[in-house]
Order: structure tokens, then sequence, then C-alpha cells
């Protein structure tokens, strides 16, 4: 079995023998399920690297050339974090008026090998297609090349990225939406705390937010990170008061912004009198804080909807049908935002 890095050993996956044979998971899978069409060379390769890695094939993956299971399987991130658990959630919903039933299996941030795993583990049960909830660039740690349908929430790996779908929102187009409400009030400057850098939604909010201000003309902060959670935001917070002369933060999720707000508060200044502050996602939170947080409202309901709808139509090969139009951007504006002091 490979090792994994750390902790215990995972079991030995196609993508283990595609890449000790030099081919793609596609033709183990056809190799494994004997079908017909592969060159001689080709499939000893495939059966001697099985044998050699002691690859042994679920007996769910023979029975996807006898017809479909009508399950689909999730990748997600293991997380409490409001986006990750709020899509899943919505996902388990959207999926009740499909027909199929779900199978999820979560990942570890940071963990190697952690995605290739879990669509071995997937396509091991038995799955017609499967939907990527995964918001980490896992870089080249990605090497899964499906026989499946996939669709991505996020941007699609490199091996699958030709044939899979994308449906997710414009964050960058939202993260602008969310800097120019700041700017259009009278603020000179834009602060931005950020979320992880391998995030894909942390780098799209990052853009949107440096489009927002090359676009006005105004110069860019020092970027300040956070982990999502309120403890990092409030350790943003901190800096932010050190530097002085802020007036404005488009903070990357509604927790962070929470932990800024305290540390805003602890140094004696005003939300939105002294800082204005804008969040990202609209937890069931936002509305209660003191003041009412302006935020961006995520669609993780809608996304789900025609993320499993564009699936199930490739697995069962529909065609012809209108391709879902993605929502409009929600500024919800609350309490958290006003005109600078000097314009009042």
């Amino acid at each position: 079995m490979p090792e994994t890095g750390r902790g215990p050993r995972r079991p030995v996956g196609s993508t283990d023998v595609a890449r000790l044979a030099g081919v793609s998971q596609k033709t183990v899978s056809r190799v494994i399920n004997g079908e017909p069409n592969v060159r001689d060379n080709l499939r000893e390769r495939v059966l001697q690297a099985a044998r050699e890695l002691g690859y042994r094939p679920n007996t769910a993956a023979r029975a996807l050339i006898k017809g479909r299971f009508h399950r689909i399987g999730v990748v997600t991130l293991g997380s409490t974090l409001y986006g990750p658990a709020s899509t899943l959630v919505a996902l388990e919903r959207a999926a009740r008026s499909t027909g199929y039933s779900l199978s999820i299996v979560c990942t570890l941030e940071g963990e190697p090998g952690g995605i290739n795993a879990a669509i071995d583990s997937l396509i091991g049960q038995g799955v017609d297609g499967i939907v990527l909830s995964e918001p980490i660039d896992e870089g080249q740690d990605v090497a899964f090349d499906p026989d499946v349908p996939v669709v991505s929430f996020n941007q699609l790996p490199q091996p699958c990225a030709d044939k899979g779908m994308f449906v997710g929102g414009d964050g960058v187009a939202a993260a602008r939406v969310a800097t120019e409400h700041l700017l259009s009030l009278g603020h000179p400057t834009v602060w931005h705390v950020a979320g992880p850098e391998r995030w894909w939604v942390s780098r799209d909010r990052l853009a949107g937010w440096r489009k927002a201000l090359a676009a006005a003309g105004v110069p860019e902060p020092p970027v300040l990170h956070g982990d999502w959670y309120p403890a990092s935001g409030y350790a943003a917070g901190l800096e932010l008061v050190a530097a002085g002369g802020v007036s404005a933060v488009f903070v990357a999720n509604d927790d962070m912004a929470i932990g800024v707000m305290r540390a805003l508060a602890e140094a004696g200044l005003r939300v939105p009198e002294d800082v204005s502050i804008v969040g990202f996602d609209d937890t069931p939170s936002a509305a209660y804080l003191v003041p009412p947080l302006t935020t961006i409202r995520g669609d993780f309901e809608g996304s789900a909807v025609r993320g499993l709808r564009l699936l199930v139509e490739r697995i069962e090969g529909v065609t012809g049908t209108p391709v879902p139009q993605e929502p409009p951007i929600e500024l919800i504006v609350r309490g958290s935002t006003a005109p600078p002091r000097e314009s009042r």
C-alpha cells in the first residue's frame, strides 16, 4: 500500500495502478473490467502494475459495465465551516428529487493524495457520477482521470478539466461588488482580510478585490490572511488597528468579519462610524451582530440544484436542455457600512 505521508497507509487504488503503469485511470478501468479495444502491451502493463501493488478492485466497479447504480459520489472537505457544510446539506436536499442517492467521502485539508483516494473509494463503491465539492487546490497531488461524469463547485482539477463541468457563483465578480460598495460610499481605499491561499474561493475574492481597486485607481493596501475562523479575523483586526488610518475592510467571510469587529471594538473603534466592514456568505448570525453585517449572500442551494441537474443529464444522456443561469449577486446592505467620518 502506498504511503500517504502521515498516519495509516491507505488502500491501493486504481490511480496508483495508473501511475505505476503510466496509463490513464480509464485504461485501468477498461482492463480490470475486461473491456475490448485495449492494446495487449497496455493490458499487460496494467495487470503487472496491479500485481506489484497488490491491487484488488471492488466488485462494484465491475458492475459499471452492466448498468447504472443510481448513486452519485460526493468528494467534500471534512469541515464544519459554513461554506462546505452548507454546500453538503444543499446537495443532500437537491438529490432527493433526482432519484439518485449520495455516497459521501470527506477529505482532510493537507492530506496527501486525499482527493485521489476519495475518488478511488467512490469508484469502488459504484457511482454513476461524481460531485467535487473540494474547495482547496491540491496542485500536482490530483492525478485521477475518472470514467464517469464530473461536476465541480470549484475549479476543475487538470486531469478532468476538459470533460468535467463547473457550476458555481462568480466569486471574482461578487468580491468586486463588495469592494465597490465600500468605494461608492467615499472610502479612499479598502483593506482586505483574505482566506487561506490554497482555497479557490479565497483566490477569487482576492482577485475581485484587486480588480475593483485597480478600476477605481486607488492604492492597494497589504493583504492580510486568515483561516476562515473568527480567531484569525481577530488577529487580522489587531493588525488593522496597528496600521492606523483604516476606514473600510472587505473580509472574505462572515466568521472572520466577526473577529475583526471584536478587535476594532476593543481598540475603541466603532463600526461603521470609524470603520466600515463587508463580509461574505450571509451566515445566519450576520443579521444579528451589533451592528448587523453587510455581506454577500452565498447561493449554496442554487448551486447544488444546478450542479446535480447537469450531472444527472450527463449521466442519462439528455441533451439540448438550456444551461442553468447563474443567479444575480446579492449584496445584503445592513448596518456595518457607512460613508467615512470625514465625509459625514
